[in-house]
C-alpha cells in the first residue's frame, strides 16, 4: 500500500476515533439507573453491601439510587415505590420481609423493571427474576461443624449442654441457616451427646425477630435463669454476630468467661468487627464470613447481562422456590473464621484493615 494512502487512512481513523470518544464516554457513564433497596443500617454488613454495589455499578457506567428502610416494612415499600417513579432499569432488593412485596413487584413488572433478590429471597411473587446470595444451608452447616469439632463430638465426647438460636422468622435465609445447622447437630441431640435443657427447638421456638441482639440477650437471660442455675452451657448456636454479642453479654452477666466458668462455644455470622474483637478476647468462638464484595460483583454482573439482553450466570436452579416459582440463583461460598485464620481471611484479603480490629 502506498505510504500517502496509508497515512490518509490512519488520519481518518484517528479523526473518527476522536469524534467518537465523547459519545462513547458519555454512554459508558450513563447506562441507566439501578434502584437498590437495603433493609437497615443497623448491621455493618448491609452498609458494606450498599456501598460495594454503588461503587461497582458506577464503575460499569450505571447510576445507583440506594435507600435503607431501617427495618420498617411500610418504609421499604414506600421507598421502592418512590424509586420506581425515577425509571430504574432494575430493582435490587434485600427484603425486610420477602412476603410483603408482591403488589409493588407486579407494578415493577408492568413497567418492565427487572427484579433481583439480594441475599434474602423474595417470597410469594412470580416477578422475581434472579437471586444472588450465599449458600445459606452451608452457613448453618459450618456453624454446627465448628461446635462439633470444638466439643469433640465426632470422637464420642459428651454429653454437652447446648442452646439454639434462630434468625428472624420473616427472613427466608434464617430457615436455611437453622436447617443446615440441624443437619449436623440433630443426630447428636437424638443420641444424647448434645442436650437442649430448655427443650426449645425449631424455628417457631428459637427465632429472633428482626435479628435483634437485645431480644437474643433477653432470651438467653431467661434460659440461664430457668435451666442453668445448676448446670453449665457448653455451646450456643447463634446464626448471626449481632445475636452472638447479645448472648455473650448475657453469659458474662452470670459469670461466664472466667477460669471457673469458661465461655461456651458461641458461633456467629458476618464477621462484624465487634465479633472479631470478641473472638480475639476469647469470648465468641467463631463466625462465618460472607464476602459481600463478591456478592455485589455477582449482582452487578447479573444486571449487566440483563441490560445486554443476555442470560445472567447462575449456578442453582433447584433450591430456592419462593412459593410461586423456583428463582434462578447464584450461590457464593461462605468461610469459617476464628482466632486462627481471621487475619488471613479478613485483613490479607483487604476486607478490613488490621487497625479496625486491634
Amino acid at each position: 500500500m502506498r505510504r500517502d494512502v496509508l497515512k490518509s487512512l490512519v488520519g481518518a481513523g484517528v479523526l473518527a476515533l476522536s469524534a467518537g470518544l465523547a459519545p462513547l464516554s458519555a454512554l459508558a457513564q450513563d447506562k441507566g439507573l439501578i434502584a437498590i433497596s437495603m433493609p437497615t443500617k443497623s448491621s455493618a454488613r448491609w452498609i458494606a453491601d450498599g456501598a460495594n454495589m454503588v461503587r461497582y455499578f458506577q464503575e460499569k457506567g450505571y447510576k445507583a439510587d440506594l435507600q435503607y428502610a431501617e427495618d420498617d416494612i411500610p418504609n421499604q415499600l414506600a421507598q421502592i415505590e418512590n424509586m420506581m417513579t425515577k425509571g430504574p432499569k432494575v430493582l435490587v432488593i434485600a427484603a425486610i420481609d420477602g412476603t410483603t412485596l408482591s403488589n409493588v413487584l407486579q407494578k415493577a413488572a408492568d413497567s418492565g423493571i427487572k427484579v433481583i433478590a439480594y441475599d434474602r429471597l423474595i417470597r410469594g411473587s412470580k416477578n422475581v427474576d434472579y437471586y444472588a446470595t450465599f449458600d445459606n444451608f452451608q452457613v448453618g452447616v459450618l456453624q454446627a461443624q465448628y461446635i462439633e469439632k470444638a466439643l469433640g463430638l465426632k470422637e464420642g465426647k459428651g454429653p454437652f449442654n447446648i442452646e439454639l438460636f434462630g434468625g428472624s422468622p420473616d427472613d427466608n435465609n434464617a430457615f436455611f441457616f437453622y436447617d443446615g445447622a440441624m443437619s449436623v447437630l440433630k443426630p447428636y441431640i437424638d443420641s444424647g451427646k448434645l442436650v437442649v435443657r430448655s427443650k426449645q427447638m425449631g424455628m417457631d421456638k428459637v427465632s429472633t425477630l428482626r435479628w435483634d441482639g437485645a431480644v437474643a440477650q433477653a432470651r438467653m437471660d431467661n434460659l440461664l435463669s430457668a435451666f442453668y442455675s445448676d448446670a453449665h452451657v457448653d455451646a450456643v448456636l447463634s446464626p448471626y454476630d449481632g445475636l452472638s454479642i447479645g448472648i455473650i453479654s448475657s453469659l458474662k452477666g452470670v459469670g461466664y468467661g472466667s477460669a471457673q466458668q469458661p465461655m461456651p462455644v458461641v458461633t456467629g455470622q458476618d464477621a462484624e468487627v465487634p465479633s472479631i474483637k470478641s473472638i480475639l478476647k476469647k469470648e465468641q468462638t467463631s463466625t462465618v464470613f460472607k464476602d459481600t464484595r463478591e456478592l455485589a460483583k455477582v449482582t452487578v454482573n447479573m444486571v449487566d447481562a440483563l441490560m445486554a439482553g443476555k442470560q445472567p450466570e447462575v449456578n442453582d436452579t433447584k433450591t430456592y422456590n419462593n412459593g410461586v416459582k423456583v428463582v434462578p440463583s447464584y450461590l457464593l461460598k461462605p468461610v469459617t473464621v476464628d482466632a486462627g485464620n481471621w487475619k488471613q481471611v479478613l485483613v490479607d484479603s483487604g476486607y478490613y484493615k488490621e487497625s479496625q480490629i486491634r
